[in-house]
Parts: structure tokens; sequence; C-alpha cells
């Protein structure tokens, strides 16, 4: 299923080329329903999620160099599956109302985007670390190419150039430190690799230059300047690449990554001190422009680094809360950004200081607005205050022992009172009536059907707060993925049997250790190896730290 999906959507990216040449913007719904039809595809995949961990589909190409296409779908991949195909589909949606027939580039930015949306999922469902790497430089190609569409103006390629120079060299960090890490580890595949972390300090470095890759790419800092200068993109670019896709990929690895070396030292402190530094410096920024758009691009940043803190801290109760955070992010900013591009086409200008009686001549724009910015400020009862008061539960209760949880949860209180203060001057500037200014021109009136994308992804901001409790189930699957879980077809031979989950304990070792499993208390037990082979250990020592002996 994944390799057919995976086939069929670059081939749907090459065939859009012709078909938006001959059909203009209309084409923009067929290939909406492309990728619905994909995100409805995974989605009945959810039941199988549930009962058996994962799926995967392995395609050996050169055996004797342990070169393969593997792919994994469980919990953690099977929910930024939905997040990119879903909201890919919605953003494609808006596309057809946003651009004109025979503007300049309409079938490239169709090409182009279905070969992002292609990328960035098949960087999710890889579990081969080399196809991910191929996968994972695909979508900084393609993010480069979305930047610069509008080539003609310097600033859009001075953009689309800096955000390739900056992710290019995270990328590069990053396929060193998987070389080495896959050497340690004697394997390719990252559910391998997390499931028995290799030790030593190669291995210890070689974690860190994955992570310069995945904070480059999610814009933390020092690598934030490149995101705001990226909204020189088509307002459609900036909600998704920005939003629900490119910078959630950094996310997504590190939320990888946490269950397995969450314990090497300087993991926690490094990604909650950057996270922290890029919260209050995104959140103060925004509440200095003047451009809407870089309002929420900056606030976009600040968000970002609130994540990086969540899954920095990497326990499984704090993963609860960020997958929560995550998804409301998405459904929230998304939709900011596609009210922006409607306010530019119909104002002609994003300028706080020229916009007046927006609110009162689009008012179902404003509603939808105004629900989407409360929910990111975290108001209730939307989604985005489930997720925060999710969060700051979470890093009470891991602070207890955590001195970064701590850390985390202060920033975040802080960082969200800065998200209250920004997502109020943004609405205020965009919708108010100002005394001082005179009403906004409407220079090009737009079809009442543009807002169809907008309303869905805030009606999913809103029934995703009164319908938490049916989405518990799936988050806390997600968070309680450890590495090497689910299942699998085609073990090598003689290497055991699949490596299997226990849950994490907060008892001595030895109460819930299982053979193949692991316990949390307070880190993972390291595999008992005989050779290269896993042995069934019998017991641990108190610590959680090792097993005392196997059998």
């Amino acid at each position: 299923m994944m390799t057919t999906t995976l086939l069929a959507l670059p081939i749907a990216a090459i065939l859009s080329y012709p078909v938006i040449r001959r059909l203009g913007r209309r084409a923009f719904l067929a290939f909406s329903l492309v990728l619905g039809a994909v995100f409805v595809l995974f989605a009945f995949q959810g039941g199988a999620i549930a009962a058996g961990g994962a799926i995967v589909e392995e395609h050996r190409w050169v055996p004797q160099l342990d070169l393969a296409f593997t792919f994994r779908l469980d919990a953690v991949s099977w929910i930024f599956a939905l997040l990119v195909t879903g909201a890919g589909a919605l953003v494609l949606l808006y596309c057809m109302h946003y651009f004109e027939d025979g503007e300049e580039g309409l079938a490239r930015f169709g090409s182009v985007f279905l070969g992002f949306a292609s990328s960035m999922l098949g960087l999710v469902l890889s579990d081969n670390i080399y196809l991910m790497f191929v996968f994972w430089e695909g979508t900084t190609v393609f993010s480069f190419l979305l930047i610069g569409h509008m080539a003609r103006q310097r600033t859009a390629r001075s953009a689309a150039l800096q955000a390739l120079i900056v992710t290019t060299f995270g990328g590069l960090a990053m396929l060193v430190g998987l070389v080495v890490l896959g050497t340690a580890a004697q394997t390719t595949n990252l559910s391998e690799i997390l499931a028995d972390p290799p030790d030593g300090t190669a291995a210890s470095v070689a974690v860190f230059l994955v992570l310069i890759g995945a904070l480059s790419k999610s814009a933390i800092f020092p690598f934030h300047f490149w995101l705001p200068g990226a909204m020189a993109a088509p307002t459609p670019v900036s909600a998704y690449l920005h939003a629900a896709a490119m910078v959630k990929a950094g996310i997504y690895l590190i939320a990888r990554l946490g269950p397995g070396f969450g314990d090497l030292p300087g993991f926690r402190t490094t990604l909650v001190v950057l996270g922290a530094v890029t919260m209050l410096n995104g959140g103060i920024r925004a509440l200095r422009q003047y451009d809407i758009k870089q309002i929420v691009a900056h606030g976009t940043v600040s968000q970002l680094g609130l994540l990086v803190m969540v899954f920095g801290v990497s326990d499984p109760r704090t993963d609860f809360a960020g997958y929560a955070l995550l998804l409301a992010h998405a459904v929230a900013k998304a939709p900011l950004f596609l009210a922006v591009g409607i306010i530019d086409h119909c104002t002609g200008t994003r300028d706080l200081r020229q916009l007046s009686g927006v609110g009162r001549r689009r008012p179902g724009l404003a509603v939808t607005t105004v629900l989407a910015a409360a929910s990111m400020a975290g108001l209730p009862p939307l989604l985005g205050f489930v997720a925060k008061e999710s969060v700051f539960t979470e890093l009470m209760a891991v602070g207890e022992g955590s001195p970064v949880a701590v850390l985390a949860f202060a920033v975040a209180l802080v960082g969200s009172v800065l998200t209250v203060a920004y997502m109020g001057r943004f609405l205020w500037g965009a919708f108010a009536t100002k005394r001082d200014t005179a009403p906004a021109e409407i220079i090009h009136e737009q079809p009442g059907t543009i807002l169809i994308a907008p309303v869905i992804f805030t009606a999913l901001a809103c029934l995703g707060g009164l319908a938490a409790p049916l989405l518990d189930p799936w988050l806390r699957l997600s968070a309680a993925e450890q590495p090497g879980g689910g299942t699998r077809s085609t073990w090598p031979s003689g290497t055991g049997s699949p490596r299997r989950s226990a849950p994490r304990c907060s008892s001595s070792c030895s109460a819930c250790c299982s053979p193949g499993g692991w316990c949390g208390s307070p880190g993972p037990c390291r595999w008992c190896r005989s050779g290269s082979r896993p042995r069934t250990p019998t017991g641990c020592s108190p610590t959680g730290s090792t097993y005392s002996r196997c059998a």
C-alpha cells in the first residue's frame, strides 16, 4: 500500500503539468481529490495500526550491501501521513480559487507542489535511514522551487536561496550522522537503531549531527532566520510548508529520536534550551511586525520552539501532549495563512497600518480567522486550549524530577502570553476598523467558495477541542510507540524474534521487563547481546539502565 502510494503520487505530479496547462486552475480540484483519496486510504489503516502496532513493507535492492526500500507505518508516521495528505488536499482546493487562469508558472507550481507532498510523505514513511535522507533532501529541493515560485521578484529568489543553503547545510550534517549511526548500530533501519541505541562517543556525536539537520529544517535557533524570509512564497506555499509539512519534518525526527536517545547526555538540555530561545524570540519579533503575514510567520517560529521543547523533554507524557499540540498548531496556523492570502488579494496590502474595516466587509472570513486565532492562543473549548493545557499539565508532572521540564514549563507559560498578544495584534491589524485609517478598498472580489479550505481547518480546530476524548487513544498510542514496536513479516534469519515494546514503569525495572521489551525507570534497559544477536532478558538492575543477567 505504501509503496504503491509513493509511486502513484510522483506520477500524478508529472501528469499535473500538462493537465494544469490545459485546464487551468480547475485542475487543482482533481489533484486535491487525489491527495484526499490518499488521506482516506491512510485513515482506514488506523484499525490495523491500533491492533498490530506497525505495518512494514520491505523491498530488497542490493542484499549484499544491506540496501533495501523499507517503509514503516506505525502510530507516529500515521499521524504525520494524515497531516501531510489532509492539509495538502485542502491547500490544493484553496489554490483553485487563489490563482488566476493564465498565471505565469501555474502548471509548474502544481507539479512541484505535488512533488513536495510526495517527498514529505516518503520521509515520514521511510524506515531505511538512507531512503529517508533522499526524501529529506527532496523536500529541500521542492521547497526551494516553491518559495522561489515568483522568480521575477528578487526577494523570492533570495529567500529561496537562503532556505536552500540553511537546510542543505543541516542535511549534510545529518547525512554524516546517519552514516555513523548506521555503522555503529550495524543496521540501516531507524526502528532497529532506536530499539537498540548504539553506545560510544561516535554514536553520541552522530545523534547531535542528526539533530542539526532536524533543527535547521524546523527553523530552530540559530537557524530560525530563514523561515520568515520564506514568506515571499505564495500564500498556499506558506500554509502548507510552514504550518503542516516542511518545518514539521524536523519535529518528526526529534519525536522519533527521543525514546531511543533521550538519556544521552545533553540531548534534553540542548533541545529544551534552543526551543526556549526560539519560542521567546519568535513571539517577541511577532509583536514588532506590521506585515500581517510576518506576524503569522514569526508566530510559527515561536510555536515550533514550543514543540521542540515539549518533544525535547523526551518523556511519554510530554510526547502525548506534543502530538496534541502538533495537530492543534497545524489546523489553526494553516487557516491563518490562508486568510492572509485572501486579505492580500482583496485589498492589495498586508500592512496593518493600511487595513481597516475588513472585518465588517468580510464577516465570514473574520469569524473563521478569529476562531483559528483563538485556538492558537489556547482559548476554550478549542483544540489549542486542550493541547496547551495538556502541555502544562504534563510538564508539571515531569518537572518533579527534571530541571529541563521545569525550564520548559516556565518558558511555555511566558511564550503562551506572547502568543495571545501577537494573535490579538494580528486580528486587530487585519480586521479592526481604525479611526485614523481610511477603510481598505476592495480591489479584487473573490468567490465565497475560497473560504471552504479555511473553514474546514477551523472546524477541525473547534471539533477537535470538543471531541478531545476521542483523540486521546490515538495520541496515547503515538506517545507509547517505542522503538522496535509493531510487527514485521520478514525478519533476517539468525537475529532472534522481533523486538516488542513493554510499557514504561515507575517501579524497579525487573518488575516489568518482558522478553524483548524495555522499561523506562529511569531509562530504557539496554539489549543484552551475545555477539550481535539479541538475547532474552530475564531481569534488570534496579536502576533500569542495564540488564543484570540474560538467558
